[in-house]
């Protein structure tokens, strides 16, 4: 007869606050945020690169 199956809940003491998160690295602290590009923008950036025009 094989053992019951655990749930994760049951793995973790149950004093552990789930909301709350380690603080970040400094590599993942150096991470930027991306830029948005508008459509202006994307036209004329992939105006200026020929290389990246879609294939047919």
């Amino acid at each position: 007869m094989r053992p019951p199956i655990k749930r994760l809940g049951d793995l973790k003491p149950a004093s552990a606050a789930a909301d709350t998160y380690a603080r970040p690295t400094p590599k993942m602290a150096r991470r930027k945020t991306a830029k948005v590009l508008t459509d202006e923008e994307r036209a004329a950036f992939l105006a200026s690169r020929p290389d990246l025009t879609p294939k047919r």
